[in-house]
């Protein structure tokens, strides 16, 4: 039996936005069914097209905006509207905060059943613009020059970009006289119809402590043409670059990198600051793209754990250590395990550079890695994951639950996964008793959250 759907395909339909989705898309009801709408904001109303329809809801744009939101202000990035970097600029940053509190009350609620946990509002910056230090762009060609910058919201095609306003200024001027330069060379634009072509992705790295610049160019190929005139040309150009590295992706992928990595001039390394405590960033260490709200996220961490000094901590998923290096401050042992090799040594070589000792790293799952630390007789006071989006493995979580720490203090990256994990945790004897979030990313969609929960004793 056929369904019949309130709405149809090319219906013009007159709606108020009720919600916005985690995509940042205003949500308007039609007899109870949803239809999501990009660029509309709650309490608007508006005369939409209906672009799309599934059995369980539709997709639309706007036509005309009959009443605006308070809230909606005029997106500062001339390409905004093309390009799909940023999701939010037509939301005014108050109401990013009080949107993205929402969307992780609810969402704990839906998915986690956790009702009366109190979320507090978002920790914002005080400055919503230029917080990125990495800029990761890929490459094209267009009337014999070379482009660079993100692709069309749901496509591949790049819309070329002189600057993002969520990037640190150094990286535009880096990723527009690389490119230039480039160019200027002979090195073509990669193609991926084609699979010819040089030049993939250019990556700019910048120490915002240490003014330190690494920059990465991504081939198809192993050699690149007129390497040394395009290495001398930067060098002279570019104060501040410290490294020059090039990575071979031979692969038909929409994988970024390739396996080999090599250093064409300068150091593997640039260095950066977290708080007091020193990094070394290399061409594909994972280190947080916007260091003045990492610390922001960490301190709240460090405070969920209510250190004193003689506690053990266990840190998974701790990446290149930056975590478990600011547990150190605190703590009277940290174990960190991360699955990704280089991270692990990264995390090493981290520790070393400040003279910290009171940490221990291994390469494994933390799933199982933990288990056989918890048979060895390592058990944590305090256990702290920061997971990647999917959340934790579910021998992880239980795990967790056979070794009974007091405390967890869970960082997530996608409040989905976190409710979800939560729930486990609280069925396995946990209380979550509150939760931070954080913005890492303005004008975006995303929100960081960081939690305490505590063990219920029986």
């Amino acid at each position: 039996m056929k369904i019949q759907l309130p709405v149809q395909k090319n219906d013009y339909i007159d709606v108020t936005f009720v919600d916005l989705t985690h995509d940042g898309h205003g949500v308007a009801k039609v007899d109870g069914y949803p239809i999501f709408v990009p660029n509309g904001l709650p309490g608007e109303k508006a005369k939409i097209k209906v672009i799309k329809v599934n059995k369980g809801y539709g997709f639309g744009r706007i036509i005309e905006l009959y009443e605006t939101s308070p809230d909606r202000v005029k997106p500062d990035c001339p390409i905004y509207k093309e390009c799909g970097g940023c999701q939010l600029q037509h939301l005014s940053y108050s109401g990013q905060l009080k949107a993205k509190q929402k969307q992780v009350k609810d969402v704990l609620q839906r998915i986690g059943k956790i009702e009366n946990v109190t979320v507090h509002p978002v920790l914002g910056m005080e400055d919503p613009w230029r917080y990125r230090n990495k800029a990761q762009v890929p490459v094209g060609d267009r009337e014999g020059g070379l482009i660079a910058g993100f692709y069309q919201h749901r496509s591949h095609d790049i819309i070329d970009m002189e600057a993002c306003l969520i990037q640190q200024e150094k990286n535009d001027t880096v990723i527009q006289t690389v490119k230039e330069i480039c160019g200027k060379h002979g090195v073509r634009a990669y193609n991926e119809g084609t699979h010819k072509g040089t030049l993939r992705h250019i990556m700019a790295r910048y120490g915002m402590k240490t003014g330190e610049v690494m920059i990465v160019l991504i081939t198809r190929t192993t050699d690149l043409p007129n390497k040394k005139a395009i290495i001398d040309e930067i060098t002279a150009q570019i104060p501040g670059v410290k490294s020059i590295v090039q990575n071979i992706n031979t692969q038909r992928t929409n994988v970024i990198f390739g396996v080999e990595t090599k250093v064409l001039w300068g150091e593997e390394v640039i260095y950066d600051y977290i708080g007091n405590i020193k990094f070394a960033i290399s061409a594909r260490s994972f280190y947080q793209v916007n260091p003045e709200q990492t610390k922001v996220l960490y301190d709240q961490a460090l405070k969920y754990a209510g250190l004193t000094g003689q506690e053990t901590v266990i840190d998974a998923y701790c990446g290149i250590g930056t975590i478990s290096l600011f547990l150190t401050e605190k703590a009277k042992k940290v174990y960190g395990v991360e699955i990704v090799p280089e991270a692990i040594e990264d995390a090493k070589r981290n520790a070393e550079l400040n003279g910290i000792t009171n940490v221990e790293f291994a390469v494994g799952e933390a799933e199982r890695v933990i288990p056989k630390w918890y048979s060895e007789g390592i058990t944590a006071d305090v256990l702290v994951v920061d997971p990647p989006r999917k959340g934790c493995d579910e021998t992880l979580l239980q795990t967790i639950i056979d070794m009974k720490p007091k405390k967890v203090v869970y960082v997530s990256c996608n409040p989905a996964t976190l409710a979800r994990d939560l729930r486990i945790l609280e069925d396995g004897g946990y209380q979550t008793v509150e939760v931070q979030p954080v913005d890492m990313f303005p004008q975006t969609t995303h929100v960081e959250c960081v939690v305490l929960m505590s063990r219920v004793e029986k």
